[in-house]
């Protein structure tokens, strides 16, 4: 792993249930992620993924890096820049910041649409 190299993308397509299992999951059942009319409404253009649904994709791409180690992943930080939808393709990509000692940094950002969804976003992973 070297500074600068790319990072395995990631591709997700979220169903369009995955609000009503993550607010089950996480407990947000804020009615933007789980009520169509609701979200329209308030001049979405329909139910929004959960903004920390996406930022759990940064996090598995971190540790798909990190040889699909879900302990590995020591640091997550990300900024939420736009409002995800549903049934249209996520992609996580990222770099390499910097390696050595047995951890690295990656620099990674979600897009949707041609939207970046999540910017500037960093993990510290443990690599061996």
């Amino acid at each position: 792993m070297e500074p600068g190299e790319a990072i395995p993308e990631l591709r997700v397509t979220p169903d369009k249930y995955v609000t009503y299992r993550y607010a089950g999951a996480s407990g947000d059942f804020n009615p933007i992620h789980i009520d169509e009319e609701f979200a329209r409404a308030v001049g979405l253009p329909g139910r929004i993924l959960h903004g920390l649904w996406t930022m759990a994709q940064v996090a598995r791409a971190a540790e798909q890096v990190a040889g699909d180690d879900p302990t590995a992943l020591r640091r997550l930080s990300v900024q939420f820049r736009g409002m995800g939808a549903l049934e249209q393709e996520i992609a996580v990509t990222g770099t390499v910041r910097e390696a050595g000692d047995g951890t690295a940094t990656l620099e990674l950002e979600a897009e949707q649409d041609g939207k970046r969804i999540i910017r500037n976003a960093e993990a510290d992973i443990a690599v061996s």
